[in-house]
């Protein structure tokens, strides 16, 4: 049995370094086109493109079987398709304040009112300007992400590990346009773990993506901001022993 880890927007495979020493299976952490020498055009990026990417890893890895499929935020929109590729190989899956949107629905759909509203007037205008939106990596004054995702602020390391510009990096918003279809993966248990903290992914649009899983999940609760693995990684380590 093993786990395969989908980071979220903006990050890379690295998101996992903390956990990855506490867990008790072998892990594959992807890393999503566009990171560590992956190709990618932010402009066409999309789900597809991610989930063939994955599945590659996957099969280029051979990880053990069955496998337990671990994705935080953005990455939940990929989860489906790799289900789907994978098959009976995959026993379990875990959503981190993954985004979920309703049977054919996009991740802007899961976003703020006002995020998404505001991406979606900022992609129409670099349209008409011939430009591209991408999210921007590395911010120059790293204070505000001590605040960013809610729960605790982040203490000087893990500021310092969060916008390392080995985690933090250029990304699309393309992917957030695309269409997901959860109902090829209904047939895999899922595991949602909530953040009651969380300010990315506020925890009342996590309650209600949880019911646009086509099968009821299991929902862990968490007294966290957006970024569990992270801050807490042993907890979240013993969380993922318990799933299976």
């Amino acid at each position: 049995m093993a786990y395969v880890f989908i980071h979220g927007g903006g990050s890379t495979a690295r998101f996992w370094d903390r956990l990855l020493p506490h867990l008790d299976r072998p892990a594959l952490a992807v890393d999503l086109p566009g990171r560590n020498g992956k190709p990618a055009d932010f402009a066409t990026l999309s789900v597809d493109d991610e989930v063939a990417s994955v599945l590659a890893d996957v099969e280029a890895a051979d990880a053990a079987e069955p496998i337990i499929i671990v994705a935080h935020s953005s990455g939940g929109l990929v989860v489906p398709g790799v289900v789907a590729g994978l098959g009976d190989r995959v026993a379990h899956v875990v959503l981190s304040a993954a985004l979920v949107p309703a049977e054919g629905g996009r991740g802007i759909d899961c976003m703020k009112p006002r995020h998404r509203d505001g991406l979606v007037a900022s992609v129409e205008q670099a349209r008409r300007d011939g430009t591209v939106i991408a999210l921007p990596g590395p911010p120059e004054d790293p204070e505000p992400f001590r605040y960013t995702y809610g729960g605790d602020p982040l203490d000087d390391d893990t500021l310092a590990f969060v916008v390392d510009p080995v985690r933090c990096v250029a990304d699309t918003v393309h992917h957030y346009f695309q269409p997901v279809h959860w109902s090829i993966a209904a047939r895999v248990p899922v595991t949602y773990l909530l953040n009651t903290r969380d300010r990315p992914v506020a925890s009342d649009m996590q309650e209600q993506m949880v019911t646009h899983l086509p099968r009821a999940p299991h929902v862990v609760r968490l007294d966290s901001g957006h970024i569990p693995a992270v801050t807490d990684p042993t907890d979240f380590a013993r969380l993922l022993e318990s799933v299976i």
